[in-house]
């Protein structure tokens, strides 16, 4: 007879749990046949102790299967017709200030393709996707799956968080990692990952993996390892996957925290503000979804269908419309902070000296926010959306002493102070020029 403390007994000392074991597993998860505690545990012994590519296989179509696996070969859009374009998704392995896949979606739509985006809350000091566009008001991240698939057949793209129907052992999974210190493990991030992503029925993924002081993955070899697998099991279940390895020694663009990356997405689609390393990440990632979909023939045509989109607005009023699809507000892009909350109290952080910002702890920065209230430190916690920063400087960048390195939003103003030394502390100053930090690290 099987049983949850002789399954995580098991993987606690280092043994190899069978396709059986690991399907009685996923099963607990959702009938809560394992408890809370017991799913902290089992999470504790694999982040220990690993499991080996059969095994991280094996949860990751379990934890697929656990729920509803969608189809898209009779989806029609709300004129009758047939979604014709590829099934495409891009997905990050988290950071701090990635608001990419707004951005993305939202091009990759532009251009043709259909992106049913199945997204995350945050997890540890990285912030979710989910948790950004609960920003905006009366957005709806949990529709029925028929409005859900509707939605992308009629506008090439939609985001939302898991619904009770994909992949509901994730789902709870998810959750009891982000509280128990247990995020940064290869396999239980790709089973993660790909369960909810095969079970968006995709034809083609791209991977952003995130490596540096902010990511999941430190260095570049575990970032190298978390690629290889992700890679190898999703093409094995008959998914076209490519990895790319992007930086995360930085806050990427210039804010952090859910509001405020939505606000800087608009910035961003509407042509008033594009952060260079935001740009080259987003444009990257989009040759690559573009030409892995057979929707360019080369880089130079990806390329020149990425800039048509966002030049021709086209990419902007997706995303717009995406949000009224969903419950938000139908002038997001024209009036954002119309339907988003402000935090009480915004304060400049002071440079203490002069120099060049030669280097950012980036995990520091999203702890910062987490500790404003825009992140969890228990899996039931609301969170508090309009806090973070913005106007942040990117790494290279000359100040004096008393110059603004960024803003901090805070609910108080004891809270802002304490997040604005928090800041300064995560921040090391030179005297003479740093090297321009590489972006693009890999591709898998």
């Amino acid at each position: 007879m099987l049983l949850p403390q002789k399954i995580i007994e098991k993987k606690r000392d280092g043994h190899i749990l069978n396709d059986e074991e690991i399907s009685f597993f996923v099963d607990g998860l959702v009938s809560k046949n394992f408890n809370d505690a017991q799913v902290g545990a089992m999470a504790m012994a694999i982040y220990q102790r690993g499991l080996n590519q059969q095994e991280t296989v094996q949860l990751t179509l379990a934890m697929m299967h656990s729920g509803q696996v969608l189809s898209w070969s009779n989806v029609k859009n709300t004129e009758g017709l047939t979604v014709k374009g590829p099934i495409i998704d891009k997905h990050s392995t988290g950071g701090v200030g990635d608001k990419v896949s707004f951005i993305l979606a939202a091009i990759i739509a532009a251009c043709g393709g259909y992106v049913p985006m199945i997204s995350g809350r945050g997890l540890g000091h990285t912030g979710g996707t989910v948790d950004k566009l609960e920003s905006i008001a009366g957005f709806n991240v949990q529709p029925k799956l028929e409005q859900f698939q509707r939605i992308v057949a009629d506008l090439g793209m939609a985001i939302i968080s898991q619904t009770p129907e994909l992949a509901p052992a994730d789902r709870r999974l998810y959750a009891i990692r982000d509280v128990t210190a247990t995020v940064a493990s290869i396999p239980l991030i790709t089973a993660s990952i790909l369960s909810k992503k095969l079970a968006a029925g995709l034809d083609v993924l791209v991977m952003d993996i995130k490596v540096g002081n902010g990511a999941l993955m430190t260095d570049l070899n575990q970032a190298r390892a978390l690629a290889q697998t992700i890679t190898t099991v999703a093409n094995n279940a008959g998914v076209n996957t490519q990895a790319i390895i992007t930086d995360m020694n930085q806050v990427l663009g210039s804010t952090a925290g859910n509001a405020l990356e939505i606000y800087e997405t608009v910035k961003y689609l509407t042509g008033k503000l594009r952060d260079a390393r935001l740009h080259e990440v987003v444009v990257c990632l989009a040759k690559v979804m573009l030409i892995n979909a057979k929707l360019a023939i080369d880089e130079n045509s990806a390329y020149f269908q990425v800039n048509r989109a966002l030049a021709s607005g086209k990419a902007a009023e997706i995303f717009a419309k995406m949000i009224s699809a969903l419950g938000g507000p139908n002038d997001l892009l024209e009036k954002p902070w119309r339907s988003m909350n402000k935090a009480e109290v915004i304060s400049d952080v002071l440079a203490p000296c002069q120099g060049f910002i030669s280097s950012m702890q980036t995990r520091d920065i999203g702890l910062s926010v987490v500790g404003l209230g825009g992140g969890r430190t228990s899996n039931d916690q609301i969170i508090d959306h309009s806090v973070g920063f913005d106007y942040i400087l990117p790494i290279g960048t000359y100040v004096n002493k008393g110059d603004i390195l960024a803003r901090t939003h805070a609910s108080t103003k004891e809270g802002a102070e304490i997040a604005s030394q928090q800041y300064i502390k995560a921040l090391e100053f030179a005297e003479i020029p740093v090297t321009e930090q590489k972006i693009i690290y890999h591709f898998e």
